[in-house]
């Protein structure tokens, strides 16, 4: 974590909750998760951390347009697919996909980060059709 960003026992719990599963949850799911071990934790605590988490780089935090946040445990670089019906959201690991951050100046852009997301349908949602 960086330096200023204090390890509290409530940003531990939900560490390690997140770290348990590769379901991305949202930050609801999340709250439900930590209660079981933190009952009185309050869901804007869940909140507040998960940005903290987020902006110290232990977690990912996904956003997509339109879609509520979710949030990965695993914070090394990989990609993402994300079901456009029902919102689930998978890791792709390997996809061996490069991104050319050098350059980016022509742009008016210092990249800081890089993202990959692929859409599409997932098996449940296409065997419901």
């Amino acid at each position: 974590m960086a330096p200023q960003t204090r390890m509290t026992k409530q940003r531990k719990v939900i560490l390690e909750e997140l770290r348990k599963v590769t379901s991305h949850p949202t930050a609801d799911e999340v709250y439900d998760m930590v209660r079981q071990r933190l009952p009185r934790i309050s869901l804007g605590t869940i909140y507040r951390n998960l940005d903290v988490l987020a902006e110290s780089g232990e977690i990912l935090k996904l956003e997509s347009a339109g879609n509520q946040k979710r949030f990965d445990g695993n914070p090394m670089p990989h990609a993402h697919i994300r079901c456009t019906r029902c919102g689930r959201v998978g890791d792709v690991m390997n996809v061996g996909i490069e991104v050319p951050l050098d350059g980016m100046d022509v742009y008016g852009f210092t990249v800081t980060s890089a993202r990959i997301e692929f859409d599409g349908i997932c098996d449940a949602c296409q065997s419901t059709n």
